[in-house]
């Protein structure tokens, strides 16, 4: 029997990846984006960027918990969907908020340490983006692994932007923390489970798991 074309799980991704989109425009053709629409189109935007970046982290972790090959596939649409909207964040950010001000944005920025922290973030993701295709990883060879390794420093840092844009604590566990925290905790585990021994030591548990619950022959 001939394979589908498309597994469930890839449509699903993209499903879901156009999903927070197609809810923004609606909204905004119906008028019914709160009373402050620039904010949220803001705040809607960069959630969903931070969302699907710790989804395309979550991949290698998952499959080396649970054999879930098919993930691996599937990180380059998480991470450009996570690009997409950092893009349209960074977009409705400088846009909408400093009306393409590059004086008023960079007197933000020096003033506003969240903002630089997302400038960060958005700065790594482009790169990343731009060589995620095969094209690139041919032409780049080792060097291609070394540069996506920088994903794990867009996830740390904008955790920190999250957090900070929220105007929270993490440290003090004050304010509006609890998102940035359930990031702050998700990124930390999934960094974690990347690291060497972690990850040969998750890898023994999932085949001493498997070889225990593997039916004996009678």
């Amino acid at each position: 029997m001939k394979k589908p074309r498309y597994t469930p799980l890839q449509i699903s991704i993209h499903i879901f990846g156009w999903y927070p989109l197609a809810w923004l425009v609606v909204r905004g053709l119906t008028d019914n984006l709160t009373a402050n629409p620039i904010q949220a189109i803001s705040q809607w935007t960069g959630y969903h960027a931070i969302l699907f970046l710790t989804l395309s982290l979550a991949c290698t972790p998952l499959n080396t918990l649970f054999g879930w090959r098919e993930l691996l596939k599937r990180r380059r649409a998480l991470g450009l969907y996570a690009f997409m909207y950092a893009s349209l964040h960074m977009l409705s950010f400088v846009g909408l908020d400093y009306g393409f001000s590059l004086k008023f944005f960079t007197e933000g920025t020096a003033t506003k340490p969240y903002m630089l922290m997302g400038i960060t973030t958005f700065l790594i993701l482009l790169p990343l983006a731009i060589t995620s295709f095969k094209w690139w990883m041919k032409r780049m060879g080792s060097g291609w692994k070394t540069l996506h390794k920088l994903v794990y420093m867009a996830g740390i840092t904008a955790v920190i932007h999250f957090a900070w844009a929220k105007k929270g604590d993490l440290a003090g566990l004050s304010g509006d923390i609890v998102k940035p925290l359930i990031f702050a905790i998700l990124v930390a585990l999934l960094l974690i489970l990347r690291l060497p021994p972690v990850r040969r030591w998750a890898s023994q548990l999932k085949q001493k798991t498997v070889s225990i619950l593997k039916p004996k022959p009678v």
